[in-house]
This record gives C-alpha cells, structure tokens and sequence, in this order.
C-alpha cells in the first residue's frame, strides 16, 4: 500500500481544488450563452448611462467609513457565541452560576475595549464627515526665524 506524507496530502488537496475549479469554469462556458451586444457590454452605473471616466477622483473618508464599519461588525460577530454558550442553562447549572457571572464579566471586557476603540476613532475626528481646518499654532518662539535658513 502506498503511504502519502502531510505534504502529499497537502498537494493532493491542492491539485484538487484547482482542479474542481478548472472543470467548474470549463463547464460553465460551455453551457452558457454567448451573445454579446453593444447594450450588454456597456458599464451599469445603476441603471443611468455613466457619465465621464471611471477614473475620477474619489473621497479617502470612503474608504475610512467602511473600514471603521468592518472592524466593529467583525468583532460584534464574537457575540454570538458568548450569547449562545451564556443561554445554556445546563452549563450554568452544572458551575452553580459562576459560569454565567465569568461570563458577563468577559463580555463586558470585549464591550469596552471596543468602546475604547470607538472613543479613539471618534477623538481622532475619523467619524466626522466634514474636518475643521487645522489652525496654526500661536505660539512666538524666542528664536528669530532667521536663524533657520542654515538648516535648510
């Protein structure tokens, strides 16, 4: 009988995979369609004719928003597993409620270090859509700015 190590199982997996995916896509061109017509290779932009290139310029504050959004949705999916494991009564049965009272201590932790996260985004100003204009300092330094030119 021929023995396979953790790498030749590693590779077959491998192969494989790549494998169903390559009869997969060689399936699905030969079954579909293929009728392609100046409306259907045009750029959908919501049902409108798009306007202009798709290259234009677009807000960072974007970009921010939805990474904000993303970190705090990934980590409110850890809830759901402590809610789970917390409503099992035999659980708490059998630990004669110090597993329910670890419990909410923990998820009390978890809640405030996103709190803690959220009060940075929002100290930083990443939530507010509109930024102030930064102000210049008033400080009067007691060196004249004269004696900077050299460094320059």
């Amino acid at each position: 009988m021929l023995e396979i190590s953790g790498f030749g199982t590693v590779l077959l997996f491998f192969i494989g995979g790549i494998s169903f995916l390559l009869v997969t896509l060689l399936i699905g061109r030969i079954l579909r369609p293929n009728d392609p017509t100046p409306e259907k290779q045009t750029t959908y932009e919501s049902g409108e004719e798009p306007a202009g290139s798709a290259w234009g310029q677009f807000n960072v504050r974007f970009y921010i928003v939805a990474l904000i959004f993303l970190l705090f949705e990934a980590e409110l999916i850890f809830l759901f597993p402590w809610a789970s494991v917390f409503g099992d009564e035999n659980l708490v049965a059998q630990t004669d409620g110090l597993w329910s009272k670890f419990s909410m201590i923990e998820v009390f932790i978890f809640i405030g270090i996103l709190l803690v996260g959220l009060a940075y985004v929002w100290a930083k100003g990443m939530l507010e859509w509109v930024r102030p204009k930064p102000k210049a300092p008033d400080y009067k330094s007691r060196i004249p700015s004269s004696a900077y030119s050299r460094y320059r």
